[in-house]
């Protein structure tokens, strides 16, 4: 039986901007065809995140290497047992440079529990802290782990003057409400094209337009149709189809205020 043929990868007028992948994991020729086809698809900027102490400077030079891509620094939950006053003071120089947006990927996994859940939370907290210090944006990550994420955020989100994203949202509606009553901007991926990801669908209809980013956590979570394959930028249009699909909206329409929204977040006062 032969293969179903996979879609091309449609186009739209309206540009389009990658807000979580991880472009330091591609070698130099995989980057340079990627930035080529994510430029043919539409995809203006890109923002690489930072997960590690061994990726931050990582992070910064792509963020440098291209006036399309910019970059975050921060310690994912994974890596929560590594940051240290040294690690801080990293994060906290390095986002003062201008092609730096956002502190991040922070936040709780349970799922994988590759670090001491204490030790996560206070990574969380500490760097949260940065985000308030700073008057920067936060990137979360949460996995399992609702209701502390709840309660850490219950005592900084008021702080943070230009709140942030819950990245890949897979938590439950609960969480995504409080979040949204919040001002958090919810990100939403691949998942939302997976056969079971109702829970997803669910909350992309309960969160508003301009609260939706658009993101695809490339090299993973590659969305419907070419799940299987690596993810990349370049398959963001059909994310951007499938949460339209799920909004009841023109895909333009969607385009247009995610855009608005992911400049908002990140981007102010920027060129």
């Amino acid at each position: 039986m032969s293969k179903k043929k996979r879609r091309d990868i449609p186009t739209f007028s309206t540009p389009i901007i990658e807000t979580h992948c991880h472009l330091d994991y591609l070698d130099t020729d995989e980057l340079e065809v990627t930035l080529t086809r994510a430029a043919q698809v539409g995809i203006e900027r890109i923002i690489t995140i930072a997960v590690s102490p061994d990726n931050l400077d990582k992070v910064l030079a792509l963020a440098h290497s291209s006036p399309n891509i910019w970059g975050t620094q921060g310690i994912h939950p994974h890596e929560a047992e590594s940051y240290g006053a040294e690690v801080e003071t990293t994060i906290r120089q390095r986002c003062a440079d201008p092609r730096i947006v956002a502190v991040g990927e922070i936040g709780l996994d349970y799922y994988y529990d590759h670090a001491d859940r204490e030790v996560q939370r206070n990574t969380f907290e500490q760097q949260l802290q940065i985000a308030v210090d700073l008057e920067m944006p936060v990137v979360i990550h949460t996995r399992e782990a609702d209701d502390d994420t709840r309660d850490i955020l219950a005592n900084f989100s008021g702080a943070l003057s230009r709140r942030g994203v819950i990245h890949s949202f897979t938590s439950g509606l609960a969480l995504a409400e409080y979040c949204l009553e919040e001002g958090f901007m919810l990100g939403f991926n691949g998942i939302t094209t997976f056969n079971r990801a109702d829970n997803v669908r669910e909350v992309v209809v309960a969160t508003p337009l301009d609260k939706i980013l658009l993101e695809t956590d490339a090299p993973y979570l590659t969305p419907v149709p070419y799940r299987g394959k690596v993810n990349a930028p370049y398959y963001l249009p059909f994310i951007a189809e499938k949460v339209a699909e799920v909004k009841g909206c023109d895909v333009e329409h969607l385009l247009l205020q995610a855009r608005q929204n992911s400049m908002a977040l990140f981007f102010e006062g920027l060129n």
